[in-house]
């Protein structure tokens, strides 16, 4: 009896100790330690979420990660005042028109010349990016290829403009194509298409729950089965809960997205790869240019990079979710709520302004500490500075604003420390995205020079630094004794095939663009370089076979279109020709290679006063186009 009693309680004491190493404890979870992070597991989608989490869903649905996304209809747009919206490109020449037709936005693009509208471009509006909260930008889909709209509406002054980056000359109308790295900040995770850099097979409608709690395969078939694990008390493995994980883990996954910069990616990585728990520096790393005036101006996602600098930071273990409950909104997240956080560490006495001051300002912790500014990216927006300081009281002076910053150089914020070879590639990512200087390649062949990794890791990068430098003879004598088919990444070959292009050297610049296409077959620059290399070999039909098949793709592409028509040009089918050329200018009517094709046709066609025109129209763009003044010289002479 008492050999039973014995066995009974050591029975209840090892059960006392599995619960008490199943128990909550101050070591945070690691993403080993998580069943979801496992290879193969799927994704299940909001909707099954819902099913056992209807409020939490419910709430979320309203955040501005919740409405990150969606349709081009009413419903979604934020717009108030389309019926009388109008942007104007004083660079470009383009009017911009956005209007609803049966609840689907729509946008026209026109020209006027002495009050006659010579050019007429409507675009429907299939996707509508961001909550409403700063702006609402929009999305093209041709054919599942999708691209910025030049226009975006600016909610907080409730104005149409630009979109951002397309001010100042720097209008691409409706052909600024949308990667996955943009694509994966703004949504939940698309289906893109193998080989193609913005065309997607499925495209969801809003940032969902697995975003933040990785895949719920595991999850799901586990609460189905019965084992349900008291959250209150353990860690539930099965799903990724960001509180649990350790700080630098919580920072991580808000950085994936909150810390706009320069992203470049491992190798062999892809931006799907990063999931909640894991380290981000294993997926990409993420640079940000430093200015002299850094610390006082920011772009729009730069909160993770602005918090980290902050002292509260510093000096305590507080991270992104000490004040933000990522399935509530801000909008009706009360002020007394953020600054309650403040108050966690800090009282009244402790704030050096005078009780007249706090009074004044209803003892608001964040509008003074972290007073809302616009971004140096954005137009027209105004945001919550992220860095906490006493200096911000102030908020950005006009001194701040009209200093002219000087760059500082390039901070990798995902480690500690980079390698040589990592900030070369930060260079030239920021060279080719943001900043166009001598100083960025300079410095990229500066940690390349002194780079010790192995030549075979190094060559992708050169080839892109020779290729920005305009070092084509470089390339070709690299690239000699280089057998194409060993190349695994496809702009590296595309760089290689341009430089024996520029050479005239068409059968080596075909072996490459040929390997170019193999790797990326849907990544449409690419296939034109290809039919373009095809043509200059005079295998015109095989080079009308790619130009067709890119339009199938995307009818959108006015390369293609000029090309078809110079194709058929040289066959002497003028007229087939001359439409061609048209179809490529009502798309883009400043297209300079199709209006001089046109002027030939033209020329041919006995109509010297037409091609006169079109010949003085490319010289209003370019004004040192030589074959236009050439032609309009023998025009006059």
């Amino acid at each position: 009896m008492n050999d039973l009693r014995f066995l009974v309680l050591g029975a209840l004491l090892l059960l006392f100790l599995v619960l008490a190493g199943q128990c909550r404890t101050d070591h945070p979870s690691s993403a080993s330690d998580y069943l979801n992070l496992e290879p193969g597991v799927a994704y299940v989608g909001m909707e099954t979420c819902r099913s056992c989490h209807p409020n939490v869903y419910q709430s979320f649905i309203q955040t501005g990660m919740g409405r990150s996304f969606g349709p081009g209809n009413r419903q979604k747009s934020a717009a108030t005042t389309e019926a009388h919206a109008l942007v104007y490109d004083e660079q470009k020449n383009f009017y911009y028109h956005p209007f609803f037709r049966d609840s689907q936005l729509y946008i026209l693009e026109f020209r006027l010349e002495n009050g006659d509208t010579v050019h007429r471009r409507l675009e429907r509006v299939d996707y509508i990016v961001g909550s409403g909260q700063h702006t609402n930008s929009h999305i093209v889909d041709f054919g599942g290829y999708i691209y910025q709209a030049p226009i975006t509406f600016y909610t907080q002054d409730g104005r149409w403009d630009l979109a951002p980056g397309f001010q100042d000359g720097g209008n691409l109308r409706f052909s600024r194509l949308l990667d996955s790295e943009c694509i994966t900040c703004h949504n939940h995770f698309p289906a893109p298409a193998p080989g193609s850099m913005n065309k997607f097979d499925a495209m969801p409608m809003g940032i969902e729950c697995e975003r933040c709690h990785g895949p719920g395969e595991v999850h799901v078939r586990e609460k189905l089965a019965g084992h349900i694990v008291d959250t209150a008390r353990h860690v539930d493995y099965t799903i990724v809960t960001p509180s649990d994980l350790s700080r630098e883990l919580q920072m991580d996954l808000c950085q994936r997205c909150h810390l706009q910069g320069v992203a470049v990616l491992e190798e062999g990585k892809t931006f799907y790869d990063f999931k909640p728990g894991m380290r981000l520096q294993d997926v990409m790393n993420v640079f940000l240019p430093r200015f002299t005036n850094s610390h006082r101006q920011f772009i729009m996602a730069s909160q993770a990079d602005r918090l980290r600098k902050s002292a509260c930071y510093e000096r305590s273990d507080m991270t992104c979710l000490t004040c933000h409950n990522p399935h509530r909104s801000v909008e009706v997240t009360s002020r007394e709520q953020y600054n309650s956080a403040c108050e966690n560490c800090h009282r009244e006495i402790s704030c050096s302004a005078s009780a007249a001051s706090l009074a004044a300002e209803q003892y608001d912790c964040v509008g003074c500490h972290m007073p809302r500014s616009g971004s140096t990216d954005i137009p027209h927006v105004r945001i919550t500075d992220h860095y906490i300081s006493r200096e911000n009281i102030r908020g950005q002076t006009p001194d701040d604003a009209a200093s002219e910053p000087a760059f500082l150089g390039l901070q990798l914020l995902t480690k500690e420390r980079a390698t040589d070879l990592e900030m070369a590639r930060g260079y030239l990512a920021l060279y080719d995205k943001y900043l166009q200087l001598p100083a960025m390649l300079d410095s990229a062949n500066y940690y390349l020079q002194r780079s010790a990794a192995p030549a075979r890791e190094k060559f992708n990068p050169l080839i892109h630094f020779l290729f920005s430098r305009e070092d084509l003879a470089r390339i070709r004598e690299l690239s000699t004794p280089v057998v194409a088919d060993s190349l695994q990444d496809a702009w590296t070959a595309y760089r290689i095939g341009e430089a024996w292009m520029q050479a005239g050297a068409y059968q080596q610049a075909e072996t490459f663009y040929q390997r170019a296409t193999g790797l990326m077959p849907l990544h449409l620059d690419f296939q034109e370089k290809r039919a373009t290399v095809l043509a200059a070999q005079q295998r015109y039909e095989e080079a009308g076979e790619v130009y067709e098949w890119v339009l199938r793709e995307n009818p959108k592409r006015p390369i293609s279109l000029s090309n078809l028509g110079y194709l058929r040009a040289l066959q002497g089918r003028w007229n087939e020709a001359e439409q061609w050329y048209d179809r490529a200018l009502a798309l883009d009517p400043d297209y300079v290679q199709a209006l001089l094709n046109k002027a030939a046709v033209r020329l041919v066609q006995k109509d010297p006063a037409t091609a006169r025109r079109l010949l003085e129209r490319v010289l209003r763009l370019e004004p040192q186009n030589l074959q236009a003044r050439q032609a309009l010289q023998q025009l006059q002479g």
